[in-house]
């Protein structure tokens, strides 16, 4: 069966995805929604989409579309997925879903009261080598999970004028890398029993340098970092009673990953990985699609809003408000 795609939106991760749909045999690149028409056009034209929309109505009330995928700013989610999700239209939205959880909620709603599939856009969470090690580690491979470490920085520095520095475009280092770090640590543990969090903010009160400490009841940690004014490691590892697990490089889109058992020799453990990575969640939608689910069980909708409830915690501490 094939799946008729729909972009909505025309920036540099709609691009990245629009690429990584060809790998997928059963992808059809059938249209492209934006504000303007010459911008879906233009869009179309480079990626081979049947259709270009010069509204996201238009795209959304396209009859030949099956599933859109909203690749717009995050402070704009909320209106084009709810918009998507009225029209009946299956919807993939970039993460963070929306600013806040309440928003986020609202679409969880409309998707369930519509009975029409909607995901939250975490691809780290469809990437075969984060699969492979979340399968090994509830085997117990590296014996009761005591810590989780990772980092996720941008070198910077960004204009005052920058997305990333906009209260009234969610900016700050939290919704944009921050997420990642966060939904490996809750991938891994959970929902922590204690949230402790620090931030520096930039002239236009949003976060720039961020630290989090997360407590689980289990005795277990979650020590993270995310940043846009310093390019951080980027990687991230997991510590067990009896070995380890290291994330190398950009370990929100690993094409392998280091297994360290107690007492053995480390073992590096690598998968086939075409294209950016982007193609993984596309997949998964296209299954749950096939098989007429309404949520992914690889990003529930549960999930999406206890991380968003997270971030409205970590925000309220640090003092972040999004206009």
């Amino acid at each position: 069966m094939t799946t008729r795609w729909g972009i909505l939106g025309t920036g540099g991760i709609a691009t990245a995805f629009a690429t990584d749909l060809r790998l997928l045999p059963d992808a059809s690149p059938a249209a492209v929604g934006s504000r303007t028409p010459e911008a879906a056009t233009a869009f179309a034209e480079r990626h081979g989409f049947a259709r270009a929309h010069g509204s996201w109505a238009e795209l959304a009330a396209d009859p030949e579309v099956d599933v859109i995928y909203v690749a717009t700013p995050h402070a704009f989610h909320l209106d084009a997925a709810m918009e998507c999700l009225q029209a009946g239209k299956a919807v993939l939205c970039e993460k963070p879903i929306t600013l806040d959880r309440a928003s986020a909620a609202l679409l969880v709603q409309e998707s369930r009261v519509r009975e029409v599939f909607l995901m939250e856009a975490m691809w780290m969470r469809c990437n075969p080598a984060i699969r492979d090690l979340t399968a090994k580690i509830k085997d117990g491979v590296i014996g009761e999970v005591r810590a989780v470490h990772a980092d996720f920085g941008l070198q910077g520095p960004f204009e005052a004028d920058h997305r990333l520095r906009d209260p009234r475009m969610g900016g700050g280092a939290l919704l944009d890398l921050g997420v990642y770090p966060i939904n490996l640590a809750h991938l891994i543990l959970g929902t922590p029993a204690s949230v402790q969090s620090w931030a520096h903010l930039t002239p236009e009160r949003v976060d720039e340098n961020t630290g989090l400490l997360f407590g689980y009841p289990s005795g277990a940690v979650a020590a993270l970092t995310c940043s846009i004014n310093g390019a951080t490691r980027n990687a991230a590892s997991i510590t067990g009673t009896d070995g380890r697990i290291d994330l190398p490089v950009g370990f929100f889109a690993p094409h392998s990953y280091t297994l360290t058992r107690a007492g053995a020799e480390p073992e590096e453990i690598t998968f086939d990985f075409p294209g950016r990575g982007y193609h993984f969640e596309a997949a998964e939608v296209q299954r749950c699609l096939a098989e007429g689910l309404l949520e992914s069980p690889l990003m529930p909708q549960a999930t999406t809003l206890e991380i968003m409830g997270l971030l409205d915690t970590i925000r309220n501490e640090i003092g972040v408000v999004y206009q």
